[in-house]
């Protein structure tokens, strides 16, 4: 497998994200990134950003869980961010992105009564993760994000997406996240959304993933999930449903986890307002206050 790494002064002068890169081998010398704040013994939580943004996209997100005394973690995924980028498309396949990513907290970490937070394919890949590896989560929430099996069509807004992601020349990072927020970007944020990324040759993860999504039930992913949908629906960890008011390509997911979890029994279900698909650009504090309200009291 053919890899790039992108070239550490890309990521000089990030706006309101001051955090030293962390680094572990998840694969055959394949490196993923992370960073941290918070109390070193302090409860874990594990933020997982989505397509196609990394880790900065929780830099208001952060702040927050520190202060209430937990240990954030906010991983760059495969293919994103500081992490190593495999170059071909194939590279890329949804079971690979669940194993590094496990790879990463369970086996170079060793984390333990993490609370799991998934936005966008960080849902899809830490809902797998809970659901393959219960003994090690001690909550889920589910932000904006789904798990999809391909048996329930997509909306169109995400075909549109997925089309325009595989087909376009050059893709535009920033453009993309920009078009999922509510709020406009400052020039300094879109550049960091693009930092990652010195050409087009990095953008394999980008371009794959929309791809990755079980949009028929004979999917190679849909049988997995369908398993993780059965073990989540019946354990017993608290499940948080924390989706913003203003997400087309998610909205949907929220009554079906709300009805179908069983850790989502008898919560407070927070809906961030003015937030659209990327909620943590638009309400990032906001979410996490509510995410550390609901670890520190469950």
């Amino acid at each position: 497998m053919r890899t790039l790494r992108t070239p550490e002064e890309r990521f000089a002068n990030l706006p309101d994200f001051p955090y030293e890169p962390h680094y572990a081998e998840v694969a055959d010398g394949l490196r993923m990134a992370y960073v941290e704040t918070g109390p070193a013994d302090g409860q874990p939580v594990v933020l997982l950003h989505g397509e196609p943004s990394w880790s900065f996209l929780y830099r208001h997100v952060l702040p927050e869980l520190a202060a209430a005394g937990l240990r954030a973690i906010a991983v760059d995924l495969v293919g994103f961010g500081r992490s190593d980028k495999p170059a071909d498309l194939a590279d890329h396949t949804y079971a690979r992105h669940v194993e590094w990513t496990r790879a990463l907290l369970l086996d170079a970490l060793g984390l333990g009564g993490m609370t799991i937070v998934g936005q966008d394919w960080g849902g899809l890949i830490g809902l797998r993760i809970a659901a393959e590896h219960p003994e090690s989560v001690a909550r889920i929430v589910a932000a904006n994000t789904g798990l999809p099996t391909g048996d329930i069509p997509m909306p169109d807004v995400w075909h549109r997406f997925r089309d325009a992601v595989l087909k376009a020349p050059v893709l535009d990072i920033a453009r993309l996240v920009q078009a999922g927020c509510r709020s406009e970007l400052p020039e300094e944020v879109r550049a960091a959304y693009d930092a990652p990324f010195p050409d087009e040759s990095y953008k394999a993860g980008p371009r794959a993933m929309p791809g990755l999504v079980p949009i028929t039930p004979a999917d190679p992913a849909a049988p997995a999930n369908r398993a993780a949908w059965q073990i989540l629906t019946t354990l017993d960890r608290p499940f948080l449903v924390a989706f913003s008011d203003s997400d087309p390509i998610t909205g949907g997911m929220a009554p079906i986890l709300l009805k179908t979890m069983r850790g989502a029994a008898g919560l407070q279900h927070p809906v961030i307002k003015g937030a659209g698909h990327f909620l943590q650009e638009d309400a990032g504090a906001e979410l996490g206050r509510q995410i550390a309200l609901f670890v520190t009291s469950t």
